[in-house]
């Protein structure tokens, strides 16, 4: 199994939260706060459905247990709180699952490209049996998966040259996550993958040391990379769910009863986070229509597709995760 090696924010966050996790180790019986990762705003549809959480879980538990949400990076980047919650120095954390697919090999599926053929197919799966297998697959790493929240579709968006065939990619450098079989996938496409952390993008982008990145409609109107990349075009080549998940090593001091109120308390802050992000969605949409983006509609994506087939054979080579695709794709409706 990959790992990353824990960078110096990484190191020195374990300190700070070291005190914390005595606590947290000590047992339940007393009140008890989660900490919770983002890397969104406070704002953020992410971020509210996690305070909805903390609200129903303070609410059913007579106040003995609630969610404190560190937005805005406040913990780190999202390879350092993966670290941090793995250790059990962070409780909760909720994360796009791009980079997990070094590490769990089911979540690998959900990050190909094209894999779903509308937002109702994409919901089916998540909410349905396979959903709950991937989320299943997490434990044997440190977590427990205990809900999905809604990304919509990821799209490129560029600095000068837009996007709007297939040809248009080659040889610009787009930013992805942290991920082998996304950096595959921009590969493949014509363009070359950078790496880097969310919280510098902006940054790359009026520097001109990349020329773009991916993203769905809420992130690329948070982060301003609309106001230094102003192209957006409608690929939709990636429809990867954010995921929340729990440190497998706090996880365990619990109760059995704790633990389902707090695996009941995230699914239902799921169903409050895809109305947050429907809202959401549509309004940054509008608003950015009507700002100073060009909005490039790609209606026929079979280059694209036919671009990718490479991924698929390249990383899907085990014939559970096949079965996985073949069933995804059966799961339509």
């Amino acid at each position: 199994m990959k790992k990353t090696k824990p960078t110096f924010i990484t190191k020195t966050l374990y300190s700070v939260v070291a005190a914390g996790l005595m606590f947290s180790m000590a047992g339940f019986a007393q009140a008890k706060e989660l900490r919770s990762a983002d890397t969104h705003p406070a704002d953020y549809p992410t971020v509210r459905a996690m305070e909805f959480m903390g609200k129903k879980l303070s609410e059913r538990t007579n106040e003995r247990i609630s969610v404190k949400v560190f937005h805005s990076r406040q913990l780190g980047e999202e390879t350092d709180t993966i670290h941090m919650t793995r250790a059990g120095a962070v409780d909760l954390l909720r994360i796009s699952i791009a980079p997990f697919t070094d590490q769990v090999a089911e979540t690998r599926v959900l990050t190909l490209p094209f894999l779903f053929s509308s937002d109702a197919h994409y919901r089916a799966v998540l909410n349905g049996p396979i959903g709950q297998e991937i989320l299943k697959a997490f434990e044997p790493h440190g977590f427990v998966g205990l809900a999905y929240y809604e990304a919509g579709s990821r799209s490129f968006y560029t600095t000068q040259k837009p996007i709007k065939s297939l040809a248009d990619l080659k040889g610009q450098q787009i930013r992805i996550q942290n991920s082998e079989l996304i950096a595959a996938t921009i590969e493949a496409l014509g363009a070359k993958p950078i790496k880097m952390p969310f919280g510098q993008v902006m940054t790359a982008l009026e520097a001109n040391i990349i020329d773009g990145a991916e993203n769905n409609w809420p992130s690329y109107q948070s982060t301003d990379h609309y106001k230094a990349a102003p192209n957006y075009s409608m690929s939709r080549h990636l429809r990867i769910p954010e995921v929340v998940v729990m440190s497998k090593i706090v996880w365990d001091t619990m109760s059995s009863e704790d633990q389902i109120l707090i695996r009941k308390a995230a699914q239902d802050s799921q169903k409050e986070m895809s109305r947050l992000w429907s809202e959401r969605a549509k309004e940054a949409e509008k608003s950015l229509r009507s700002a100073n983006v060009k909005v490039f509609e790609l209606n026929d994506i079979s280059a694209f597709q036919e671009a990718v087939k490479p991924v698929y054979e390249k990383f899907i080579v085990d014939p559970k995760l096949r079965d996985l695709v073949k069933r995804i794709r059966a799961a339509a409706p």
